[in-house]
């Protein structure tokens, strides 16, 4: 007790913490659970550096985050980059699969240590949201993986017939009370609900609405509030966008990454990078991203077929662009691209130098929904 009679912040604090038989008061200058401590690589630096702002980050522990997209956009193999990434973190990787189609040699390709990985069929939504309660109540520090929510049926589905208004809303309401029970438990063990979902097209007569918002996503809007991260993942059906193989058969596709939410200051950041999803190689093709990320830079100077790069000390570096991941296995090349990276795409945005359409857009021929959805 103060002087003054008034009780003080550390008292209650104190007596809350009591009442509630746990922490659930704290001093924001202290640890708290809104604090976002740890970020799991996505597998893409581009990516991981437009998710926050001022740093390079990933997907957030302690909160829910949602990767979604059209069709063979990549989100499964995105989801499992960010496995393998937390495993080699120390934090156990619950999967719940929906739609049996995770093949194991897939979460290998990908790096994930698959005797450790726990592989769940999501029978229900009921089920997960149960199942994923529980395992949060050992005090272990998770990473659960919901591939998809948009195949993943409610109770009432499977016992009921195949009329769709029988079970009409029954999921978003489902949804809306599980995730608002499992938020603090999330953030109180620093774990993180990653959920993939699939962009549906939006089907509407307002031709300005279909303009705006070209897609929406299964399962309510209420989820939208409790997704501290959003990625929106789209291909584009343009020829140039694929990857072949020495006999021109496709084995991966460039895909466009949207930060449709988040909280921590970036929403509608856009950035490209390509998949490769075929054959024996399945990866992001990180690096080879990196030159777009810098490429308006005034470090990199383009004449013809050649690029400069200048160094802080007055050198420079010509190459073509055939060149650039054999030029980025020199140290000092590599370095001062990472360098220049982070100050096109993290330092400029954050002190809101240049033009702020340079950050949302990527100069690229505007594609049809429909026609994109079918790439």
């Amino acid at each position: 007790m103060s002087k003054n009679g008034k009780i003080g912040v550390a008292e209650m604090r104190k007596m809350l913490n009591k009442k509630a038989g746990s922490n659930i008061a704290f001093n924001l200058n202290e640890s708290n659970p809104t604090d976002v401590n740890q970020w799991i690589p996505t597998g893409s630096r581009w990516l991981d550096s437009i998710i926050c702002r001022g740093k390079s980050a990933g997907i957030p522990m302690g909160k829910i985050a949602e990767i979604a997209g059209l069709e063979s956009t990549g989100k499964s193999y995105m989801a499992s980059q960010v496995a393998a990434n937390a495993q080699k973190m120390g934090i156990n990787v619950v999967y719940f699969d929906s739609e049996s189609a995770l093949d194991s040699s897939f979460l290998e390709k990908a790096g994930c240590d698959i005797e450790n990985v726990l592989y769940v069929q999501a029978t229900s939504v009921e089920a997960v949201l149960e199942y994923i309660e529980e395992l949060l109540g050992t005090g272990g520090q998770f990473l659960f993986i919901w591939d998809s929510l948009a195949l993943t049926p409610s109770k009432s589905d499977i016992e009921g017939d195949y009329n769709p208004l029988s079970s009409m809303a029954v999921k978003p309401r489902i949804m809306s009370k599980g995730l608002s029970k499992l938020v603090q438990p999330i953030a109180n063990s620093s774990s993180t609900l990653l959920i993939l979902n699939q962009l549906k097209t939006n089907i509407t007569s307002n031709v300005a609405e279909a303009m705006t918002t070209p897609y929406f996503t299964p399962g309510g809007k209420a989820l939208n509030y409790s997704y501290s991260l959003r990625i929106w993942l789209t291909g584009r059906k343009a020829k140039a966008s694929f990857i072949l193989d020495d006999n021109g058969f496709r084995v991966g596709s460039e895909v466009k990454a949207k930060i449709e939410k988040s909280r921590f200051g970036t929403q509608g950041r856009i950035c490209t990078f390509k998949i490769v999803w075929g054959g024996d190689d399945v990866k992001i093709c990180d690096e080879e991203s990196w030159f777009e990320a810098i490429k308006a830079s005034d470090h990199l100077v383009n004449s013809g077929a050649w690029f400069t790069l200048s160094y802080e000390d007055g050198s420079a570096d010509k190459f073509q662009k055939s060149m650039w991941l054999d030029r980025l296995q020199d140290e000092k090349f590599r370095a001062r691209v990472l360098q220049i990276m982070d100050e096109e795409v993290i330092l400029k945005f954050e002190n809101k130098t240049g033009k702020a359409e340079d950050f949302y857009e990527i100069a690229e021929e505007a594609t049809d929904p429909a026609q994109e959805q079918s790439a």
